[in-house]
């Protein structure tokens, strides 16, 4: 049965997704099996948890406008989708969002103007995505960045139905001539206010929305990058410095890891992405896309596409998929006000 507003029909090329995000889900069979036997020990987690985050009060800065304005050429048109984390909810300056963050690395490495459309909403989950990207479209975006997911997790959305919604959010923009990048769901167990068993069952449902978010991503034509050990063993060690004043939030610091993660994948999803380096570093190279996926997951920074085996798009084991370990570009560890090319012109802004 088909999602009431899908804009895609129930076909071959998704069935394949649905079924891994199956997959994925029967695996938490155990897990479900321990939240059972401690329920109340959960719930009352839950509870506290929700207590000790703050409610999200003013809104994230808007970072819209054209970063390089000086530059020549005419402006590449970038557009940030997603929920709080997309939005750069947790900073209080323009330049320290993810969105002024990419447009103004895209700007210096391209040398053209960079046009910025945010339509993130703080608190959205997968099934918010579709008016995003009807409002998207509008703008005729050369490429999308997606950050979704850790909503989904913490209201328990089922992970069968965030995926299709992410692949029909995916599918529409490129069906839009929109290159998409989407960051995949980040290790929720870092977060300090979720105490042990709840934390250990929040990283493992991110890492397996992740997987599914990966395959769905993929089959739809876009591409991936894993956020998940980017925001958890560094966020774990240091939480002061990577987490804004909430507790949940990145901090500037921990955004603009998270753009740099995702800025070369950004770059060669518009074929601007550097040359390879001859032969394959550790755990790259061609898989499976469920192996790729799973694999990603794991491993931060880690840029997952689709590929060809001998001219083939698929094997026994479904859609092959290339995984790179990209390095890092950087963005700024905590921007600084730049000179007037990297700076945005503030557009339409109040």
């Amino acid at each position: 049965m088909g999602v009431a507003g899908s804009a895609v029909p129930v076909g071959p090329r998704w069935r394949r997704a649905r079924r891994v995000a199956r997959l994925a889900a029967l695996g938490t069979g155990a897990t479900a099996a321990a939240a059972v036997a401690t329920g109340g020990v959960l719930i009352g987690q839950a509870r506290q948890a929700r207590r000790t985050i703050p409610m999200a009060e003013a809104p994230p800065p808007r970072c819209d406008g054209v970063y390089g304005a000086k530059l020549p050429g005419p402006p590449l048109t970038v557009v940030i989708l997603g929920d709080s984390t997309a939005a750069g909810y947790g900073v209080h300056r323009r330049r320290e969002t993810p969105g002024s963050l990419l447009a103004t690395g895209l700007s210096r490495r391209l040398h053209r103007p960079v046009r910025l459309h945010r339509f993130a909403v703080v608190g959205a989950i997968s099934s918010g995505l579709k008016p995003q990207v009807e409002s998207a479209l509008e703008h005729q975006p050369d490429v999308a960045v997606i950050l979704i997911g850790g909503n989904d997790v913490t209201n328990r959305a089922p992970a069968s139905l965030a995926v299709r919604y992410l692949f029909d959010a995916v599918h529409a923009l490129r069906e839009g001539g929109c290159e998409v990048v989407v960051g995949t769901c980040p290790d929720l167990g870092a977060i300090r206010p979720i105490q042990p068993p709840l934390r250990w069952l929040a990283r493992r449902w991110s890492r397996q929305l992740a997987a599914a978010q990966t395959v769905a991503v993929v089959e739809a034509g876009g591409w991936t990058v894993s956020l998940a050990d980017l925001l958890g063993p560094r966020f774990v060690a240091e939480p002061t410095r990577m987490f804004a004043w909430d507790r949940f939030h990145p901090s500037a610091e921990g955004y603009a890891m998270a753009a740099a993660a995702l800025l070369p994948t950004v770059l060669s999803a518009l074929g601007a992405g550097q040359e390879r380096r001859p032969g394959l570093a550790r755990g790259e190279g061609v898989r499976s896309l469920p192996e790729a996926a799973h694999e990603a997951a794991r491993h931060a920074g880690t840029e997952v596409s689709a590929t060809q085996v001998h001219g083939r798009d698929r094997g026994p084991g479904g859609r092959w998929a290339q995984l790179r370990r990209r390095a890092f570009f950087g963005v700024g560890a905590v921007p600084q006000p730049g000179p007037a090319a990297d700076s945005p012109t503030l557009e339409g802004l109040p």
